[in-house]
């Protein structure tokens, strides 16, 4: 029996998946991740809580599963990016994670826009200047966290420090380094002067790995901790969202997969490069392909602290009801009305990433009523997510991506009232999947193929079967119009980023 151990490290949960190849889950499991903001705009992680997670997520696999470490014949791990993990000489992190999302840097990311000439840094790095960059992050600690800084040996994505704990072997996959702004896109290569961006030392960026090249083992040390057999082989890996979606069957243009994680991502296939500062461009697991896409700032991450934080007291109904508190608030916002009642969010909680790129932008409850309840504010807030895909199709569409088929996946598309109102607001049916396990699942079958285990790319998709389609509601369509409009007109009303 050839197994494969898949793992995601996700914004707000470490998933593991154990595959029988060709086409069998045996098992799944997860351990909870928390989000700290401990300033406004800020976003951080624990990356030894990643670690701790990995090593009680595979323990529990192997376990549930029955299988023999030595059955387990390759390990993929994919993750949120590019999270900036500093670690020293030693191995150790010197503060918690920068997440992507986070929106500390703006005065920095001004900066190297006023040093360098947006559009050749756009055709040379694939992305533009913007907060997901890492060296508006790494310059934010120069001016702010010296000594921290100084300590730091290496800089790591997420996964990548999963890899490197899993290994010893200091690396950074492709799309990290692509998004992370240091990859010259036509060479295929890290760049020494797009490195040089960051103020500090060119060895700070380890080498950067294909993502299906088995960068390392697994290491006697991590055996002892996971359960895994030392020496088993470990890949580069996956960017989350691109793992996702090669395991949701997005290889063909006009395909777009929606993603409902953390934070919300929106996808698509191209043989072509077309970089356009409005959206990220990485690249598509399949060699020679690419997915220009878009990720906000939040999604799942966002609801959470809603429920977290004003439905206390549904959490307590929901609890004695045998349901969640994500339900209950469901129902409630299904009996309100499309378009909440003239209640609008901006759901930048955390500034916003594309296709903004503002990251002073804030959330922003508009038209807040006393005849509005707890049920119209969560619409409101699955609205303005919906509003922002539509945003990212409309620039999709000014690039030359045609968008034909919605797939929606991971955790967020098990809410039908959420996956209906992203219908009605594209006015287009979204397709559900069956079985898919989100990102995991595309870490495990990039293993497969990186050990030699399978040859096609497209059998990920083996996993994955369609679920229901949701069609939009016609009658929902002119609100929904209506609503577009205000959202799009808001946040041009209060934004401070010049235009």
């Amino acid at each position: 029996m050839t197994c494969v151990l898949g793992l995601d490290v996700g914004t707000t949960s470490t998933i593991g998946i154990l595959i029988r190849l060709p086409d069998t889950v045996l098992a799944t499991a997860s351990r909870p991740v928390r989000l700290s903001s401990p300033r406004p705009g800020w976003a951080e992680e624990d990356p030894d809580a990643w670690w701790t997670n990995v090593a009680a997520i595979t323990r529990a696999l192997i376990a549930e599963a029955g299988v023999r470490p030595e059955a387990i014949a390759a390990v993929g791990v994919t993750g949120m990016l590019p999270a900036v993990v500093l670690v020293d000489d030693a191995g150790r992190p010197v503060r918690p994670s920068i997440q992507q999302s986070d929106g500390r840097c703006g005065a920095e990311v001004a900066a190297i826009r006023a040093e360098v000439d947006e559009a050749a840094f756009l055709a040379k790095a694939g992305n533009g200047v913007n907060q997901q960059l890492v060296a508006p992050k790494l310059r934010w600690l120069a001016a702010h966290e010296p000594e921290a800084l100084a300590r730091a040996a290496t800089v790591f994505g997420s996964y990548d420090w999963i890899n490197f704990r899993l290994t010893g072997e200091r690396a950074v996959e492709q799309n990290w380094a692509l998004e992370a702004g240091f990859v010259d896109v036509a060479a295929g290569r890290l760049d020494d002067g797009l490195i040089a961006l960051t103020g500090r030392p060119r060895t700070l960026v380890p080498r950067k790995v294909a993502s299906h090249e088995i960068l390392g083992r697994v290491t006697p040390a991590a055996a002892a901790e996971t359960g895994l057999a030392a020496g088993t082989p470990v890949v580069g890996g996956a960017a989350d969202m691109i793992a996702s979606a090669l395991g949701a069957g997005i290889v063909a243009p006009g395909d777009v997969l929606l993603k409902f994680g953390g934070a919300v991502d929106v996808l698509t296939a191209t043989d072509r490069a077309r970089p356009d500062p409005r959206l990220y461009l990485d690249y598509h697991l399949v060699p020679g392909l690419f997915m220009p896409n878009g990720c906000m700032a939040t999604g799942g991450s966002a609801l959470n602290w809603f429920a977290r934080t004003f439905a206390g007291g549904e959490a307590a109904t929901a609890a004695a009801a045998g349901e969640s508190v994500h339900a209950r608030l469901d129902r409630l916002a299904a009996d309100r009305p499309a378009g909440a009642e003239g209640l609008t969010v901006l759901p930048y909680f955390l500034g916003e990433k594309t296709p903004l790129h503002d990251p002073a932008a804030r959330g922003v409850f508009d038209g807040l009523t006393l005849s509005h309840d707890l049920g119209h504010l969560w619409r409101a807030m699955l609205e303005a997510y919906a509003y922002a895909i539509a945003h990212h199709v409309e620039v999709l569409a000014d690039i030359g991506h045609r968008a034909e088929r919605f797939i929606v996946s991971d955790g967020g598309s098990a809410s039908r009232v959420w996956m209906g109102i992203v219908a009605d607001v594209l006015g287009r049916p979204v397709q559900r999947l069956s079985g898919h396990p989100g990102s995991c699942l595309g870490a495990a079958w990039t293993a497969a193929i990186g050990a030699g285990l399978v040859d096609d790319w497209a059998g990920a998709a083996r996993f994955v079967t369609a679920g229901d389609r949701i069609d939009p509601d016609p009658a929902n369509a002119g609100i929904y119009a209506a609503g577009y409009a205000r959202y799009r007109a808001l946040h041009g009303a209060i934004s401070t980023v010049p235009r």
